[in-house]
């Protein structure tokens, strides 16, 4: 696989996030099923953050943060829908920079050493943010659903 697959294999994500999250606007930032659980726009915040978290530990060779508690306070922080998907725009872009500056075998030299898939190519990061993306773009449509919206289709172009 060309290093130009690999970016289009994010930008992928990136448009099927969108798609899928697309019936959600700001106004429906603080929606959250239950008490407790992050609202849409912390959904978004969160995946940004992991997308991040990925980046920092798996291709820039910096120590993995296991502070999960604190990832956690400050997505909960994030009150708009807009900043968040900003974020993740951010964070994307950030992915596929770098994604583009590595050679297909720095993509197959294996990940750091660390918690996180000791042993594994780097390109297994991107399995790891494209599996994360869709467990949220999937709670996400059903957020979308609760609150009386009908998600698109993440995988199909709308006719326009």
């Amino acid at each position: 696989m060309a290093n130009e697959q690999y970016c289009g294999w994010i930008s992928k994500m990136q448009e099927f996030f969108n798609r899928s999250t697309s019936a959600l606007d700001e106004a429906d930032s603080a929606f959250a099923p239950a008490e407790g659980m992050y609202t849409a726009a912390q959904q978004v915040a969160h995946v940004a953050d992991t997308i991040n978290w990925f980046i920092e530990g798996g291709l820039e060779h910096k120590p993995w943060n296991m502070d999960f508690e604190a990832l956690d306070r400050q997505v909960r922080t994030v009150t708009s829908l807009a900043a968040a998907r900003a974020q993740l725009d951010a964070a994307f872009t950030r992915l596929l920079e770098l994604t583009a500056g590595y050679s297909p075998e720095d993509m197959m030299a294996p990940v750091p050493d660390g918690p996180m898939l000791p042993g594994m190519p780097r390109v297994a990061i991107l399995s790891g943010i494209e599996e994360h993306t869709a467990h949220h773009r999937g709670a996400l449509s059903v957020y979308a659903r609760l609150i009386g919206k009908v998600p698109p289709l993440p995988y199909m172009a709308t006719a326009e």
